[in-house]
This record gives structure tokens, C-alpha cells and sequence, in this order.
């Protein structure tokens, strides 16, 4: 049996994902309960993960570096 690899930490590459999945299924939630205007919070945070996936930074990120979340590619150099 193969072992699932374990994380060693929360990253930016890590979190990015997570909180953009979060978005999405409360807008979708929302707009199941309360309006369908709530799918324009979907698309936005659609959006914003097709740029990290391109372009490698989001707002998100940008933020969560100035919080002191660390890269990927920081945790390597130690």
C-alpha cells in the first residue's frame, strides 16, 4: 500500500486553492438559498484561480505574502 505524502506546512500554493474552493462552494450555497446574483462571486473567484494557475500570483497571494505566509519555493532553501 502506498502512503499519501504529507504536507509540511501551510503554504501560499497550499491556501491559494483551499480558500478559492471555500468561495466557491458558499457562493454556490447562497445562490442556491438567498439570489442567483451570488454565481458573480463564483466567477470572480474562478477568475482569480485560472490567474494564479497562469501567471502564478493572485490578489490572494499577494496578500497572504505580506501576512507572512511562506512559498513553496522559500521552505525549499532551508
Amino acid at each position: 500500500m502506498t502512503k499519501l505524502p504529507r504536507h509540511n506546512g501551510w503554504t501560499i500554493e497550499r491556501v491559494v486553492p483551499l480558500l478559492g474552493g471555500s468561495v466557491v462552494l458558499t457562493s454556490l450555497a447562497l445562490s442556491r438559498a438567498h439570489s442567483p446574483r451570488w454565481l458573480g462571486l463564483t466567477g470572480f473567484a474562478g477568475a482569480n484561480l485560472a490567474l494564479y494557475g497562469t501567471v502564478g500570483w493572485c490578489p490572494m497571494s499577494l496578500l497572504l505574502g505580506r501576512l507572512g505566509v511562506p512559498r513553496l519555493a522559500d521552505e525549499s532553501t532551508e
